[in-house]
């Protein structure tokens, strides 16, 4: 079966990463790809105006809709998704909690599948954090992450996710941002650090310390294609689902 596609914020860089490997699967095809900015053609895809996302959502009828945009575009796009009954899958970061809480809303009419990186590396490196982390009580943890000059919320939405991931396993810790004057570490605390240069599609870095050793553990994204690739696979598997809400980690198992 051929899943059906919308892709929003095509006129961005993810967007147009999601039109690029859309292109090269036989599973999926595109109905339409709306931007705030439209009038150009993305990969050979008719950009069209996102005011009209609603009208498009009814004509073309896809299976699921891809979103990488920003918060409010993301919540609007999730409500009327929900209105249409077509399934909705984001990557979108810098969500505040009221913005989780209505895209859950919209999850008790369609399936939705929210993740903050759709690496299946990054995948990998959450579990090896959930491992290593009770393994090595009591050591120090710093968190470093690194993306493109461009990019708007800090710290990222995977860096979040993997200090989350951190008091999970470990208890709630507090978080210090950066470091400046006399600013000697407290028990327990994590140490988290945000970095903005050039074109870096996205690096992240847990650090352990104690015992007098270190271990490292970091995950280095060449390319924002992984993370489209990533998306991709999980609207062909959202596909058809029942209404909820859904984790990649689920795609991947």
């Amino acid at each position: 079966m051929t899943v059906s596609i919308g892709v929003t914020g095509a006129t961005g860089r993810m967007g147009g990463e999601v039109l690029a490997a859309a292109a090269d699967r036989d599973d999926l095809s595109v109905a339409f790809a709306v931007s705030r900015s439209p009038g150009e053609s993305v990969e050979g895809v008719a950009v069209e105006d996102a005011a009209d996302f609603a009208d498009l959502l009814a004509s073309h009828d896809p299976d699921v809709v891809v979103d990488f945009t920003g918060p409010a575009s993301c919540i609007e796009y999730a409500s009327a998704c929900a209105e249409a009954g077509v399934a909705f899958v984001t990557g979108t970061t810098g969500l505040s909690e009221g913005g989780f809480d209505a895209l859950r809303e919209s999850a008790s009419e369609v399936p939705v599948l929210y993740a903050s990186n759709f690496s299946r590396g990054i995948a990998a490196l959450r579990r090896a954090v959930r491992e290593a982390v009770p393994a090595l009580d009591g050591y120090d943890i710093e968190l470093t992450e690194t993306h493109h000059n461009a990019k708007r919320d800090a710290p990222s939405g995977t860096a979040l996710t993997l200090l989350d991931d951190i008091d999970d396993v470990r208890g709630e810790s507090p978080r210090v941002h950066g470091r400046e004057g006399e600013a000697p570490r407290s028990d327990g605390e994590v140490g988290v650090h945000a970095r903005r240069a050039g074109d870096i599609a996205g690096e992240h870095e847990v650090l352990l310390a104690g015992n007098h050793e270190s271990l490292s553990l970091t995950h280095r994204a060449g390319s924002r294609g992984v993370f489209a690739a990533g998306a991709l696979d999980a609207a062909a598997w959202l596909a058809d689902r029942d209404a909820g809400w859904y984790d990649f980690t689920e795609v991947l198992e």
